[in-house]
This record gives C-alpha cells, sequence and structure tokens, in this order.
C-alpha cells in the first residue's frame, strides 16, 4: 500500500481505493474536518499530479466528470484549502508523494479506466441527516426532504412566508455559490415552478443568502452535495437546464442591516424534532396540523405580505412570487 501522511491529510492507496481522510492540525479548514474520510474507488479517477515547488509540493487529484457529487454540487468553486482532492506536501516528503502519484497511474492504466465522464456517482456524498446553521437561517435534509427555517436577520420577505419545507422529487437542482467574504454567496434550491425565477438570493424564499462567516456558510456545501447525490444523474438530463450556471449572488445589497455577531455553532439542532419549548412549533408537514389553524396562520402572512408590498417593502414580482408560495400551502 502507498501512503503519504501530512498534517492536512493523510493519502493511502491500496491498489482498488484511494483513501483521503483530513488531518487534525488546526489549519484544517471546518470544512475538510466535517466531510470526514472520502473512499475513491479507482474507477473514479481521471488522473494525478505532483507538482513541486520551491517550498513545498502539492498532490492534485482529479476525478472523472460526473463520479462526484461534491464536485458536481460545487462546481470547481470550492477553496484550494477545503478541496480534498488536493494535498500540500513537505519537501521532504517529495518522494513518497511521487510514488503514490506513479503507483495510482500505473493502476489506471492496468484496469484501462479512461477519464470519459460516468453515467452514475461513483461516491456517495456526506451521510444524511444533515443541518447546518448559515447566515440566513438553517438549511437541513434527511434524505428526502430540504427545511429551511430562517434567522432572525433573514429578509422580511422570507421570514413572512414562513419555512420552506421541499419534497426532493420536486427539485431540478441545487445552486451553491461560496461566500467570498468580499462577495455574497448563496444555496439555491430549483424547482420546476421556480426555474426562471430572478429574485435575487436575499429575498428568494427558495434560496439562502450567504452573507456571515465564510468558514461557517461554507458548510452549506454539505446539504448541496447530499442533495445533489440523490437527484438525477446530470447524464440522465436530454438537454441542460435554463440557468445551470448559477450568477453571482447580489454584493452588498443588504449589509448595512448586517451585524457580525460571534458566530454559532454551525450544526443547528435537527430541525424535524418538535421543541418542547416552543408552544407552537413549526411543523414539517403543514397538511397534517389543525386545518383551522393552518388556514389563519397562511391568513396572517398574506396580510403581512399585502402590507409589506403597500410600504414599497417589495416590488410588484417579489410580491406576486411570495404570496404565490403561501398560496400553495392552502
Amino acid at each position: 500500500m502507498a501512503e503519504i501522511i501530512q498534517r492536512h491529510g493523510t493519502w493511502a492507496f491500496d491498489g482498488t481505493t484511494v483513501r483521503i481522510t483530513p488531518g487534525l492540525h488546526r489549519s484544517v479548514p471546518l470544512f475538510r474536518q466535517t466531510y470526514g474520510e472520502i473512499a475513491v474507488p479507482l474507477e473514479a479517477v481521471a488522473g494525478i499530479v505532483y507538482e513541486p515547488e520551491r517550498r513545498r509540493g502539492r498532490l492534485r487529484m482529479r476525478l472523472r466528470e460526473g463520479a462526484d457529487p461534491l464536485l458536481q454540487a460545487t462546481g470547481g468553486r470550492l477553496p484550494d484549502a477545503a478541496d480534498p482532492y488536493r494535498l500540500t506536501v513537505d519537501t521532504d516528503r517529495s518522494g513518497i508523494a511521487e510514488y503514490l502519484a506513479e503507483e495510482i497511474r500505473h493502476a489506471l492504466l492496468l484496469d484501462r479506466i479512461t477519464d470519459a465522464p460516468t453515467t452514475a456517482y461513483l461516491l456517495p456524498g456526506p451521510p444524511v441527516p444533515v443541518s447546518v446553521r448559515s447566515s440566513d437561517g438553517t438549511v437541513s435534509f434527511d434524505g428526502l426532504q430540504v427545511r429551511i427555517d430562517w434567522a432572525d436577520t433573514s429578509d422580511r420577505v422570507k421570514r413572512a412566508t414562513g419555512p420552506r419545507v421541499l419534497d426532493v422529487g420536486d427539485l431540478v437542482r441545487v445552486e451553491w455559490l461560496p461566500n467570498s467574504g468580499l462577495d455574497d454567496g448563496f444555496l439555491r434550491f430549483v424547482t420546476r415552478e421556480t426555474v426562471f425565477s430572478k429574485l435575487p438570493a436575499e429575498k428568494d424564499p427558495y434560496a439562502l443568502d450567504l452573507w456571515g462567516n465564510v468558514s461557517r456558510d461554507l458548510l452549506t456545501a454539505l446539504v448541496a452535495t447530499a442533495v445533489t447525490a440523490r437527484l438525477p444523474h446530470p447524464s440522465a438530463r436530454a438537454h441542460p437546464e435554463p440557468g445551470d450556471e448559477p450568477e453571482r449572488a447580489d454584493r452588498g445589497a443588504a449589509r448595512s442591516r448586517r451585524h457580525t455577531a460571534s458566530a454559532p455553532n454551525p450544526f443547528a439542532p435537527n430541525p424535524f424534532a418538535p421543541n418542547p419549548a416552543d408552544p407552537n412549533p413549526a411543523d414539517p408537514n403543514p397538511t397534517a396540523r389543525n386545518p383551522a389553524d393552518h388556514h389563519d396562520v397562511l391568513l396572517r402572512r398574506l396580510r403581512e405580505l399585502g402590507k409589506l408590498h403597500r410600504d414599497g417593502v417589495l416590488t410588484d414580482e417579489e410580491f406576486a412570487r411570495t404570496k404565490a408560495v403561501v398560496l400553495r400551502g392552502f
């Protein structure tokens, strides 16, 4: 077995699988620590290279297109430090890194594995349930449904529509863009009804606007990947969906109302479990609650939306979109 151990992680190859384990050093990004070990089957590998540099070198593995839901969900937009398929190598370990790369390349030749795109995911993505608290709210996925609970700092439009609960079967795709600290990011769940929506992430009730702590918001890629792994593989699409490439999020549109309080724990409690301290907990299945109570809640939200529209907070398009979301609850 070929193996290299560095402070940022360990790569080991046994002839059939490359096991990538994040290191325990404090410099290892929170996303890598949270994602954990990744077992990459040899048939998912397109190539590997060791790039020597003056002070340190770098191992870089390339996967076949369509093999990994993480790469599909993030689209190459993960920061280099958080990319699990890159490993910084000390110069005194360059010989081991070159040996590992050569062993993997040799195995690819023997097994006649090409770098052609795959027709199915060869990696499973993160386990579920997964729940992450971001700057705009808490997003959770249990394998069947996505739930978004808005934060107190979320836009009034979102809070007025209430929590979002989406069946994975209703989703067309997931769009994710990281928060860079200078530019906002977003996590958007696109349904057949919202595929042409032009609402900015700040006001879109199907999107999380990522503007706060960069390390914490990066964890939303866990949810994006878990959902992507359970959607139809990209090769199954006869034609690309409109707007497959997400746009850069609105830049600083609402920064004046945001504060930089200390970051909360990135892992929120499971929102699918009832909170005994909450006399009226959010119900992930609104149709199962008392019909009269549910009707009153929806009417109250409609009145709130109407007031926001009259006060000029909502444009006509925003009001129509969010009103339609609430009316579907009836």
